[in-house]
């Protein structure tokens, strides 16, 4: 792969990686922009033999993970773009100034996360009250993850546009 600028800032991507569906694709788009890739769980997972690639395995108690991540968003903002479906992750990350992506390809935005969070909210009562009984998410599916890639690309060149 050709690299799109020699002398680009670094951009860092965070992955709230204990239920993601598309690490393969952010090291791939990670690769070709120069970026710094930091794998964060409760567990370690394989992750690829590359000097840009770092596993952070955090202990499991509860939000670690999501803890370690908005940390080093600040850290790192507004060079950073957030992988993860977690809704209260992605508003403390935007608060942080990072980019957040969801696996599927949507990017939560200021304009989106209000509703976000209220929806998840609504729909937390909604199967409390259900006892147990829910549908959980539709399965993850080929277009999803062509999305994705769509979507991480165009906000890797947007954040390597804006910071030079």
């Amino acid at each position: 792969m050709t690299d799109i600028q020699p002398a680009m800032a670094v951009i860092t991507i965070l992955i709230d990686a204990d239920a993601c569906p598309v690490k393969d694709e952010v090291y791939r788009v990670a690769e070709r922009f120069r970026a710094e890739v930091r794998v964060v769980s409760n567990s370690p997972f394989r992750i690829p033999d590359h000097p840009r690639v770092k596993r952070v395995v955090v202990d499991d108690s509860f939000d670690a993970a999501d803890d370690w991540i908005a940390e080093e968003a600040v850290r790192v903002s507004p060079k950073c773009v957030i992988i993860t479906g977690d809704i209260p992750l992605a508003d403390r990350s935007l608060k942080a100034g990072a980019r957040v992506l969801k696996h599927n390809g949507d990017e939560f935005t200021h304009a989106s996360i209000g509703s976000a969070l209220a929806t998840r909210a609504i729909m937390e009562d909604l199967r409390a009250g259900m006892d147990g009984i829910g549908g959980g998410p539709k399965p993850f599916s080929k277009a999803d993850r062509s999305k994705f890639l769509q979507s991480l690309d165009r906000v890797m060149g947007a954040v390597a546009r804006q910071h030079p």
